[in-house]
């Protein structure tokens, strides 16, 4: 048996679909299930049961099923949220929880941290357990990361395998119901069909043109490619980058979205929100070298070929993964 946490969320649900398409249908699926926006990510797949998530507690004190594995990949993943109460429940408290189970019973255990938690990056993108306890995220929800990273790397008793990976900037299917929150994929391909344009955010930072903020954008199918990995791999535990390794312009990113649809770009600029801009990453870039020395050789998508791909396969005809 599996447990995913997260499940009729962005990456939960690609991730349930990945594990299907390996041939698993006994998971147990872990989320808030009445936000009507999410249902549709979980049309078609294959599971056990389904378990709220403030039941998951009482439900692995109950169970006799033997959990091979949690994926915890459910948060509050608001990056401007700043009520911290939510946040140290939802982010912190429930995943200590979920950690002192897998420790108890063995359990591996995978779950999502962020790479929100560099800030500004001002002790680089490695990822490293020296520096978890000096990291300067910029927003609540990073430091809420970041706190149980280092709340991790700390413990004597852990799970017998368990990664913690450093999401970067994740897009692709099944993020139609995030809103503000959805890549700039989605939102540029949203603002193309209706206007035949593209607003990018002006830049506040003289280090960087307008629309050259850098980012490392990483394709969804290969996030689950990864989360599979380390889960049938079990290389050494720890916290290990999810990127693409490579960071890229908003322009490019804007661009490759126009070309998939065959349009000319046509890109404006306006004011960064005013409640984010002091807490902008200018720049982010994983550095993959950690999970690659463990083995990992399947090629990630760059972002021409994961744009073309989510355009052409997904937003045009609103299909789910």
């Amino acid at each position: 048996m599996i447990i995913v946490t997260g499940a009729a969320g962005f990456i939960g649900s690609c991730l349930v679909t990945k594990l299907n398409n390996e041939g698993r249908q006994d998971l147990i699926l872990v989320d808030k299930f009445d936000v009507p926006e999410k249902q549709k990510n979980l049309e078609g797949k294959k599971y056990s049961a389904k378990v709220e998530r403030d039941q998951l507690e009482d439900w692995l004190k109950r169970t006799t099923e033997t959990i091979e594995v949690i994926f915890h990949i459910g948060a509050r993943t608001d990056t401007t949220e700043f009520n911290w109460e939510v946040l140290e429940e939802l982010n912190l408290n429930y995943t200590k929880m979920i950690w002192n189970y897998c420790s108890e019973k063995q359990t591996p255990l995978i779950y999502a941290s962020s790479a929100a938690t560099y800030g500004l990056g001002e002790f680089g993108y490695e990822d490293n357990h020296e520096v978890v306890s000096s990291l300067k995220p910029l927003n609540p929800y990073g430091e809420s990361k970041n706190e149980f990273d280092k709340w991790a790397v700390s413990q004597d008793k852990c799970p017998p395998d368990w990664y913690g990976l450093k999401f970067f900037n994740v897009y692709g299917p099944n993020e139609y119901h995030k809103g503000r929150m959805a890549s700039v994929i989605l939102h540029t391909f949203k603002q193309v069909q209706e206007k035949g344009q593209m607003n990018l955010f002006r830049s506040h930072n003289p280090e960087y043109k307008d629309g050259e903020q850098l980012r490392d954008f990483v394709y969804v199918k290969d996030v689950i490619n990864v989360c599979w990995y380390l889960y049938t791999a079990r290389p050494e535990s720890g916290i290990y980058n999810l990127g693409s390794g490579k960071a890229r312009t908003f322009l490019d990113l804007a661009t490759a979205t126009f070309r998939s649809l065959n349009k000319p770009a046509n890109i404006s600029f306006i004011d960064t929100p005013i409640d984010i801009r002091d807490k902008y990453q200018y720049f982010t870039e994983a550095d993959m070298s950690k999970l690659l020395k463990t083995g990992y050789n399947t090629p990630f998508h760059t972002l021409e070929e994961g744009v073309k791909d989510y355009v052409e396969n997904y937003l045009l005809s609103n299909r789910y993964y």
